[in-house]
């Protein structure tokens, strides 16, 4: 069964979290941590990675924290998943050296994970987040209002 990786699945839920909860204020990663069980020194670096892709925005200050780079509507998750895919190979995938691993077993692989991004690049953050909506799930802070256009 092909599943996503724990840091994919982290680092969906911390954009997701941030999209969720960043009206009217920026979300501190300290937040994310204690909402989501993510590990802040994983989350840090997810984070600052999907600031220099220009997924999120980080702003400074004491209100500061993430917030998203564009609407949420724009953002799919299959852009969160390439970040999270180069973080992977920057930290070294054990290449194959087989004629079968890279012949043949290859090009499947490369043709299942194209298919999969092109699901997860038709899922954007606003769709998610109209789910927890939907699901009941409530939003971090006293400011519920959503002014969405």
């Amino acid at each position: 069964m092909l599943t996503l990786s724990k840091k994919s699945s982290l680092a969906l839920e911390a954009v997701l979290d941030i999209a969720y909860n960043s009206r009217p204020y920026p979300v501190q990663s300290k937040d994310i941590t204690e909402r989501q069980g993510i590990p802040q020194r994983y989350l840090e670096q997810v984070l600052q990675k999907l600031v220099r892709a220009g997924v999120l925005k980080g702003v400074r200050g004491p209100r500061g924290g993430y917030t998203l780079a564009k609407e949420r509507r724009r953002i799919t998750l299959g852009d969160v998943l390439r970040v999270v895919d180069q973080i992977s190979r920057d930290e070294g995938n054990m290449p194959t050296h087989s004629a079968l691993g890279e012949i043949i077993i290859g090009p499947i692989r490369e043709a299942v994970q194209l298919e999969v991004l092109r699901k997860f690049d038709e899922l954007t953050m606003e769709d998610l987040c109209n789910q927890a909506v939907e699901a009941g799930i409530g939003r971090a802070g006293k400011n519920k209002n959503d002014f969405t256009i």
